[in-house]
C-alpha cells in the first residue's frame, strides 16, 4: 500500500491522505502520486524561498546535483540538473530534470520533468538517450513515466549515457528541445542511493 500526502509540505497544518491504491486507472494513479510529490519541491528548496524542510546538499557530481531531506518516513532524495541548452529558454520558467526516491512510499527511481511552461493538453512529451526513446504523460509543466519499468529503463540508460534530450509542445504550440549533460548521473545516483538506503 502506498500512502502519500498531498499539501504544500511535508510539514503542511492541513495534509491531505491519498491511498494510492484506491485509484482504478493506473495512470491516473502516477499522475495524483507524482503530483503528491510534485507539491513538495516547492518547500524543499528548488527556490531560494524555501524556509521549511530545506535539503541538505549531498555533493555535486559533474552537471548533477544531490540532495536528500528529512528522516524516517519522511526521508527523499533526489538527484536535479538543468538543461545546457534549451528552447526559447527566455520565455520559460524554471527548467529541470529530476530522479527522486521516498522509501516510505516504496518510490525509486522516479523520473519527473519540470518543463518551464504548461504542456498542450493531450500531448506527450519525449525523452531521448542514445537510440531509446520514452513517452511520458504530461500535466501542467511537469511530465512522467507511464510505467515504473520505463523509470528504471531512463535511469539505466541515463547511467549509461552521454547527453539526454527532452522534447514537449507547449500550450501556446510551441516545440522545445532541451539537451542535457549526462556527465555526474552515475556518482549521484549512488549517492541518493546511500543516502535512502537503497
Amino acid at each position: 500500500m502506498t500512502i502519500l500526502r498531498l499539501g504544500v509540505g511535508w510539514q503542511s497544518q492541513s495534509t491531505e491522505l491519498i491511498n494510492c491504491t484506491m485509484i482504478a486507472s493506473r495512470t491516473t494513479k502516477r499522475l495524483l502520486c507524482r503530483l503528491a510529490l510534485t507539491l513538495c519541491f516547492a518547500v524543499f528548496g528548488m527556490g531560494a524561498h524555501a524556509q521549511q524542510s530545506q535539503p541538505k546538499q549531498i555533493g555535486q557530481f559533474g552537471d548533477w546535483t544531490a540532495y536528500e531531506s528529512g528522516s524516517g518516513e519522511e526521508r527523499f532524495c533526489y538527484m536535479v540538473s538543468s538543461p545546457q541548452n534549451a528552447s526559447l529558454r527566455d520565455r520559460r520558467g524554471d527548467i529541470f530534470f529530476l530522479i527522486w526516491h521516498r522509501p516510505a512510499a516504496r518510490e525509486f527511481d522516479v523520473v519527473q520533468v519540470d518543463v518551464g511552461y504548461a504542456y498542450k493538453a493531450d500531448t506527450e512529451a519525449e525523452v531521448t538517450i542514445g537510440d531509446k526513446t520514452w513517452s511520458l504523460f504530461t500535466r501542467d509543466n511537469n511530465a512522467w513515466t507511464y510505467e515504473t519499468k520505463d523509470d528504471a529503463e531512463v535511469v539505466e540508460a541515463m547511467r549509461r549515457g552521454r547527453t539526454m534530450s527532452v522534447k514537449g509542445r507547449s500550450s501556446r504550440d510551441n516545440d522545445t528541445t532541451d539537451n542535457y549533460s549526462l556527465s555526474g548521473v552515475t556518482a549521484g545516483h549512488n549517492a541518493i542511493n546511500r543516502a535512502c538506503g537503497r
